[in-house]
């Protein structure tokens, strides 16, 4: 080690290693505040303190506005981190159960999603052109995972092949729409279950000539 390296370095570990920490806290901490946004607007609305999501993520409020200095920069965080895990939710159910019980189990995963982003509706309608772009994205990662569980579960026999993904998307997104009934989670989530049970009517089985 020459002497501008111990000198960098302290003389005890490369600075590469204290930015190596830096990164992992700062990566930690914006892990936090994702899991604690969504949380705290899903039970209080967008609206809700920003120091109730830094308590509840354990940082202090200063490190929210650090990683969010503004709370669209954190509602589309949030937002973007939900699409991505249900998005992401696809090829992990796909590769633990057969076609059609996947695609099964990823509309349940995509009931939850709907359910969660409620809590950011008054974000999303109040014309703040920094949610602009969240529409596209939701379709851009959306579309394709439901594409491919629908392309397998085709492929199968296990549903029939005129299904479109992304009327599909909007479609269950409808069902899972609070009613002046007081529909919850779990009535959306038999109403898709009977979405499901339609999409297998019709369906051709394996090796038929139909």
């Amino acid at each position: 080690m020459d002497d501008k390296s111990e000198e960098r370095g302290g003389g005890l570990e490369p600075v590469n290693s204290t930015d190596r920490r830096v990164r992992a806290d700062a990566q930690r901490n914006s892990k936090a505040l994702l899991e604690a946004a969504m949380a705290v607007f899903a039970a209080s609305g967008v609206d809700a303190p920003v120091r109730e999501i830094a308590d509840k993520a354990g940082v202090g409020v200063g490190t929210l506005y650090r990683h969010f200095p503004q709370r669209s920069d954190l509602i589309v965080a949030v937002f973007r981190n939900e699409v991505d895990a249900c998005a992401n939710a696809a090829s992990a159910i796909a590769a633990e159960y057969e076609p059609g019980e996947a695609l099964a189990r990823w509309m349940q995963r995509y009931v939850d999603f709907i359910a969660a982003k409620r809590g950011l509706a008054a974000a999303f309608s109040s014309g703040d052109p920094a949610y602009e772009s969240l529409p596209l994205y939701f379709l851009e990662k959306l579309r394709p995972a439901l594409q491919s569980l629908l392309d397998a579960a085709t492929e199968a026999g296990d549903v029939r092949s005129d299904v479109d993904a992304r009327e599909l998307l909007f479609a269950i997104a409808r069902l899972c729409s609070p009613d002046r009934y007081g529909g919850g989670p779990d009535q959306a989530r038999r109403m898709v279950g009977l979405l499901v049970d339609g999409l297998r009517y019709g369906a051709p089985s394996v090796g038929s000539d139909i």
